[in-house]
């Protein structure tokens, strides 16, 4: 279990590092054990690699795997950090409680190995989040790596050394780590590179010059394309005299970056073209990865012409300062930390940081616009794969947009991103921007009406309706000031407040109100689907199944017209909820599997849940006991990652307890928990397939 990949080119194992790293945290101490280890070193020594390889080596031991939580794209914003590990897990908590809460109880009775990589720019928010996990959970060991210890009581730290150099220009210690990289690179980076007698020597020298930084030695191979063995170490030579500390670099750096490396990283600077060294500094804007075209539109202009940019990114990653990460949405590019560090420093002396930030934040808004302008349409799978792919730029544009006092700008941008934390699956998060944004700028607009909307489904997943109740509050107010589709706003948020307070006449009365409307004519918003959804799920709620089955009609016409999937699912699981009701398990089973195929595709585990527990009450009601008691145990395991079992809808809960007790008395208690207990702990992923076969053999 985990999410650990393995590297896309060869790499040096490293044993007596990951030997010790094992050691420590498998090997009984007479004290309490280690649970906490840091990997430290400078820049650029591969610590990642080693906590990787240490992780691998690692991970059957641990019955809950091993995790890799990478936290170099997260700013200084440490308020996110235990968001960003609930991510990397299978935990994706829609509830009110803070997360750090959440983590602690779902790591409580786990055995689980955590990685937080790259963990210097937030040493002392990952102190406190490392501490509190450790406190609530016994079975959980944590991996760091950080330039920086964390100082945390019982950590126990390896400083990662520079790759071995053999001791002798002449000897023939091919295996000796640092030639052995030197040798891996150089034959990845010219075709039929060869090590001989002639130039071991100076392979040797080459390495020792570097002093066995894996980065440093990366770096320099690359170069191999371009000039031999013999002249690359004596023009490399040359350039520590010429550079030395000269670069300015080391202020930057915490601990200040090691000669060897910030004289590799400065000598492959300067061997690039200008073109190239422009860009690289421009590209440190990005948080995590980022695709050809994105690039061209942060990073060009008249210096920079955007024709130019796919073959300098192609001649920034032959030269090692980017790595290529081919995706299945296209290629992608990365910087290690340590060249960004370095482009980041020369983008400040450029005077360019805040123009390319700006520029950064302007195409991710961009993003956020168009993408909630095509949400409700036909192409929402590849909406969910852009947009969860961009999600640390979208974060670090959000970042920068709470800083610019100009406009409403951090406002538009977290509301326009409402099918992200809506219908993505990242609530929570959501919440957070939209909240930060809100409190940031307070004035009277348009813009803060439709944030205080959003608020709305928002909230409802979390289940906060006095929050729900005052943001309502709030936006009718401000609406009245406004037009009517600001006012529509304000009655779609009302709406939730009386759908999460059960009143029957008052949401049927709202929902008939903004359908009066002529919403067919016009382009497909959220409101009117909503308002479907809503007035069939409380038909439902009181029997009234004709009128429900008239409103789902016309939203699932509505949706099939348009090519949308997601609110299309919340009409499929209501359906299923009315075909029980009128004694068809078979046809509510369907519609079960129609709303939990597309709900999983886009990661909404509310959804997901819903569609579960129908499935098992049409299994329940079909005597299908043994595989209904496995799909709630499917059920409640998703339910713990979200915080909040069937999403605390009364109906749900009620329609659950039946489910269960019904099943329970069918197959006796044993043969019952036997059948949870399949679905409780099998993958979820796996799990979810199989309950959307219907040629499964039911489950054993």
């Amino acid at each position: 279990m985990g999410n650990l990949t393995r590297p896309r080119t060869g790499t040096i194992d490293r044993r007596e590092e990951v030997a010790e790293i094992e050691r420590i945290f498998l090997s009984p101490s007479p004290d309490e054990p280690t649970r906490l280890v840091t990997l430290t070193g400078v820049g650029g020594v591969g610590k990642t690699r080693v906590a990787l390889n240490a992780a691998v080596a690692l991970q059957p031991r641990f019955r809950d795997g091993a995790w890799l939580v990478e936290l170099s794209p997260l700013r200084e914003q440490g308020v996110l950090l235990a968001h960003v590990i609930a991510e990397a897990l299978p935990l994706a908590d829609q509830s009110t409680r803070p997360m750090i809460e959440v983590l602690a109880e779902y790591l409580a009775d786990r055995e689980l190995l955590l990685i937080l990589d790259t963990c210097e720019h937030l040493a002392d928010h990952c102190a406190l989040v490392a501490e509190a996990l450790l406190k609530a959970a016994p079975g959980l060991r944590i991996l760091a790596t950080s330039r920086r210890v964390l100082n945390v009581t019982g950590e126990h730290v390896v400083t990662v050394e520079p790759l071995p150099v053999p001791e002798a220009d002449g000897s023939r210690e091919d295996t000796a780590d640092a030639v052995a990289l030197l040798t891996l690179r150089a034959t990845e980076a010219v075709p039929g590179f060869v090590v001989t007698a002639a130039d071991h020597g100076e392979l040797v020298q080459l390495c020792r010059r570097l002093d066995g930084l894996p980065l440093a030695i990366e770096l320099a191979a690359a170069r191999l394309r371009e000039l031999p063995v013999r002249e690359l170490a004596a023009r490399l030579d040359d350039r520590f005299a010429v550079l030395g500390d000269t670069e300015g670099i080391a202020a930057d750096a915490d601990p200040p970056w090691h000669q060897a490396l910030r004289t590799a990283i400065g000598w492959s600077h300067q061997l690039c073209t200008p073109a190239e060294r422009l860009l690289w500094a421009r590209l440190s804007v990005f948080a995590g990865s980022f695709d050809v075209e994105t690039a061209r539109r942060v990073c060009a202009d008249d210096h920079l012409p955007a024709p130019l940019i796919p073959a300098v990114l192609g001649s920034l990653r032959e030269k090692s300062i980017l790595t290529w990460q081919p995706t299945g949405g296209g290629e992608r590019y990365r910087m290690l930390d340590t060249i960004r560090e370095f482009g980041a420093h020369w983008l400040r002396g450029l005077g360019e940081e805040e123009t390319l930030r700006r520029r950064h934040r302007d195409h991710y808004l961009a993003l956020a616009r168009a993408g909630d302008a095509a949400w409700i349409g036909p192409d929402q799978f590849a909406w969910y794969d852009r947009m969860t792919t961009e999600h640390d730029n979208l974060r670090a544009a959000l970042e920068h947009s709470l800083t610019d006092s100009e406009g409403h700008i951090a406002l538009e941008m977290a509301a326009s991103l409402w099918f992200f934390w809506y219908g993505c699956g990242f609530v929570k998060e959501g919440r957070h921007f939209l909240d930060q944004a809100l409190a940031a700028d307070t004035s009277p607009s348009s813009a803060r009406v439709r944030a205080l909307y959003v608020c709305g489904p928002v909230l409802v997943y979390l289940g906060d309706v006095p929050a729900l109740e005052e943001r309502a509050a709030e936006c009718t107010a401000l609406a009245a000031h406004f037009g009517d589709t600001e006012r529509r706003w304000a009655a779609a948020t009302e709406l939730r407040v009386w759908v999460m307070r059960g009143d029957v006449q008052h949401v049927l009365s709202l929902v008939e109100s903004l359908l009066a409307t002529d919403w067919r004519a016009e382009p497909l918003t959220l409101e009117p689907l909503a308002a479907l959804v809503f007035g069939a799920h409380t038909l439902v709620s009181v029997g009234r199944f004709e009128e429900a089955v008239a409103w789902l009609d016309e939203l699932s016409v509505a949706c099939h017209l348009s090519g949308e999937r997601s609110m299309r699912a919340w009409g499929d699981f209501v359906r299923s909820q009315v075909e029980l009701a009128l004694g068809n398990p078979a046809k509510a089973a369907g519609h079960a599997r129609a709303a939990l195929l597309a709900k999983h595709r886009l990661g909404d585990g509310v959804g997901s849940g819903m569609a579960l527990e129908a499935l098992a009450r049409a299994a329940s009601a079909t005597g299908r006991d043994r595989g209904a008691a496995w799909l709630l145990g499917l059920a409640a395991q998703l339910w713990e990652t979200l915080g909040r079992p069937q999403a605390n809808v009364p109906a749900v809960v009620a329609a659950h307890q039946v489910c269960e007790r019904r099943t329970r008395e069918a197959l006796g208690e044993d043969a019952y928990r036997h059948a949870f207990d399949a679905g409780r702990t099998l993958d979820l992923n796996t799990g979810i397939a199989r309950a959307l076969d219907v040629t499964a053999a039911p489950p054993p």
